[in-house]
């Protein structure tokens, strides 16, 4: 497998700089944890091991959950990928910064993405020392205006557009497109390693942006195959339902999945083997869950129905099911997180750019506008009073036309479609499966009502262009 050539780097008089301002800071001052963060693409939380998947093999995620601290119920804020990513960054949802589906080629083209003026964690770090890095998918404009390194990066290997080839792909290296041999994972993993080694004097942020297990599955190396190839795996059954072609599914995701874990094990051991393990905080999730045949769909909150998926007759399903909003997180924060400590609080990923800012101690300047909230304190195991909802948003423009709102509490789900006929109550306690839409049903208006009344507090909090009453 030929390896991506070098990752390009600061300029002579920048690293100079650089260099001056790392000297100047006093040698009593504690050494600044370096940060990998690293997002899958399509990973619903129901596929990794430390989650309760028997037949997934993670081994790697799973260290990472015995060393580290697991959030039991993690959250996505859109289930689907820009403005997933784009709240991921910021700390904003997608109707405040514009982007609400997820962007197409021509739309990245023409110049909508994430605006430049945004501040993302990792301008944040850059801006205090840390060299930054992106490895990976970006999906979140195309155009130099909004290009990974006009937005918080020193250093940009990977693809502009939401997806790239699982083989052989097509990466931009010095703002130039290079074709690299080999698969897609490992290609990543050896352009993150690089990184690592370059900058081991130095506190480093870095974030790798694996495409897997996102379509097509594979292909993958026979070694992230073969462990599935013999599995009859469990899978959910709808009406209507291919069992078989499911499985099929089931089988390709787990092995892309796999691809990412061994290459998260090759990152675990770099880390070890130069001694930055105890001074590198890691952090693993995704951008938002997935679903193979839970609810009878097959993908994410623009599923389609896996009982017509053929010509005329393909159906897009928007919706905001626990399979598709629910995410893997987890942090190994050395000489702060237990060992496989349980968060069991419900967080969201807009709340992803207070807490690395709260974990590497950098403070948000006063102007800056951001929704979520700094979890480091219970990272650290201090109280911490649960967040008493969860919300999310999702304006689908590009698989289907419908603007969904919603509020998840412990026991409830509202969500609202701009479709008509298409709003949604579960009494999640009795329901949790969400088999039973309660919507319509008057003994539960009471319930309603007051979910709407708080669904449409937080939009109005957040400026949401989309509110109902």
């Amino acid at each position: 497998m030929k390896l991506p050539l070098p990752l390009p780097f600061r300029t002579p008089t920048a690293n100079a700089l650089w260099l001056l301002l790392w000297l100047l800071v006093p040698a009593s001052a504690a050494p600044r944890m370096n940060l990998i963060s690293i997002v899958t693409d399509d990973q619903s939380e129901w596929s990794v091991g430390a989650y309760g998947n028997k037949e997934s093999r993670t081994p790697n995620m799973d260290r990472l959950a015995r060393e580290g601290a697991r959030f039991a119920n993690a959250y996505t804020c859109t289930p689907v990928c820009s403005p997933s990513r784009a709240a991921f960054l910021t700390g904003r949802y997608g109707t405040q910064l514009g982007i609400t589906d997820w962007i197409t080629p021509k739309q990245g083209q023409d110049g909508l993405g994430l605006p430049t003026n945004v501040v993302t964690w990792p301008r944040m770090l850059q801006q205090n020392g840390w060299r930054t890095g992106l490895i990976g998918k970006w999906h979140l404009g195309s155009q130099a205006t909004n290009h990974p390194t006009r937005l918080g990066f020193d250093t940009f290997f990977g693809a502009l557009g939401g997806s790239f080839k699982p083989k052989d792909p097509e990466l931009e290296r010095d703002g130039q497109l290079t074709k690299v041999e080999g698969f897609g994972a490992d290609i990543l993993t050896d352009a993150a390693l690089q990184f690592i080694e370059t900058h081991r004097a130095a506190p480093f942020a870095l974030l790798v942006h694996y495409r897997e297990p996102h379509l097509p599955y594979g292909p993958v190396p026979d070694v992230d195959a073969a462990p599935f190839a013999n599995l009859d795996p469990t899978v959910p059954i709808a009406a209507g339902t291919n069992v078989a072609q499911v499985k099929e599914w089931t089988r390709a995701y787990y092995a892309a999945i796999h691809s990412v874990d061994r290459n998260l094990g090759r990152i675990l051991a770099l880390l070890d083997q130069l001694n930055l393990a105890t001074n590198t905080i890691v952090m693993f999730t995704s951008d938002h869950g997935y679903m193979i045949g839970h609810h009878g769909l097959h993908s994410k909150g623009n599923a389609y129905r896996i009982d017509k998926l053929a010509g005329a007759g393909r159906q897009t399903r928007p919706n905001m099911f626990e399979e598709s909003l629910r995410i893997p997180w987890i942090v190994r924060w050395p000489g702060v997180t237990k060992s496989g400590q349980r968060i069991p609080q419900r967080v969201s990923n807009i709340d992803t750019h207070a807490s690395v800012l709260g974990m590497l101690g950098v403070k948000l300047p006063a102007s800056n506008s951001q929704e979520g909230i700094d979890l480091s304190p219970l990272l650290r195991g201090k109280v911490f009073t649960p967040r008493p909802a969860i919300f999310a948003q999702y304006d689908l423009q590009n698989d289907a036309k419908d603007s969904m709102r919603m509020i998840r509490t412990r026991d409830w789900k509202l969500v609202r479609h701009s479709a008509e006929g298409a709003d949604e109550l579960f009494n999640l306690r009795d329901d949790p499966g969400e088999l039973r839409n309660l919507y319509t049903v008057p003994e539960f208006a009471k319930a309603k009502a007051r979910l709407q009344k708080r669904l449409t507090e937080w939009q109005q909090s957040i400026d949401d262009p989309l509110v109902k009453q």
